[in-house]
């Protein structure tokens, strides 16, 4: 049981950190200087004939 409450306190401290900081990566990743060409190429590769 004691293993249960360790694991519980770390992931209630760092994992919420973690998260945090994985959100904020993504949300940089997305709005990076030229992600919108990325962007535009990645959605139309669908639709484009091999």
């Amino acid at each position: 049981m004691e293993t249960y409450t360790a694991m519980r306190h770390f992931a209630d401290s760092w994992g919420l950190v973690f998260m945090l900081a994985v959100f904020c990566g993504v949300i940089l990743f997305t709005l990076r200087p030229g992600g919108k060409k990325a962007a535009d190429e990645a959605s139309q590769i669908p639709l484009k004939e091999d």
